[in-house]
């Protein structure tokens, strides 16, 4: 089995399903692609409920970088995303689903882990949401989230 065939919405479901979420977080961001070990460890040690994958609204999601005008940490040109965004997004408005963004409640907030480029394929494609896992601080906050826009 292929990185891409690991990490779909399907194979998230089917973790959460065996209630092992956090692991398939942590295998993820180390896979080739993410190549984010030191943060799926991070996330991996922190006491976090994950819950997911979920269909979260883009602009709902707060992201560490990204285009002027979306809910975003540092605003970024347009111009200086990667070709990679583009292509994605070509794929994207062919039908790929891209394997579900990696999120964090934190103070009322979903504030993206993984996934800057993915959310901006997405938003380029025309999509408003993204499938994402979301990690929170507690059991019942996570027990009690409704995602926004549903």
């Amino acid at each position: 089995m292929t990185d891409e065939q690991d990490f779909t919405v399907a194979t998230a479901r089917q973790a959460a399903e065996r209630d092992e979420l956090a692991e398939w977080v942590r295998r993820f961001l180390a896979s080739p692609g993410s190549d984010n070990a030191p943060l799926g460890e991070k996330l991996a040690t922190q006491p976090l409920w994950w819950a997911g994958p979920l269909e979260l609204p883009i602009d709902q999601l707060n992201r560490l970088a990204g285009p002027p005008g979306e809910p975003v940490i540092v605003e970024v040109d347009e111009e200086e995303w990667r070709d990679d965004v583009d292509e994605l997004a070509d794929r994207v408005a062919d039908g790929l689903e891209p394997p579900p963004v990696v999120a964090t409640m934190k103070d009322g907030q979903l504030v993206l882990e993984d996934g800057n480029h993915r959310v901006e394929a997405l938003r380029r494609a025309g999509r408003t949401s993204a499938w994402g896992v979301v990690g929170f601080p507690d059991r019942s906050g996570r027990d009690a989230f409704v995602p926004p826009g549903t």
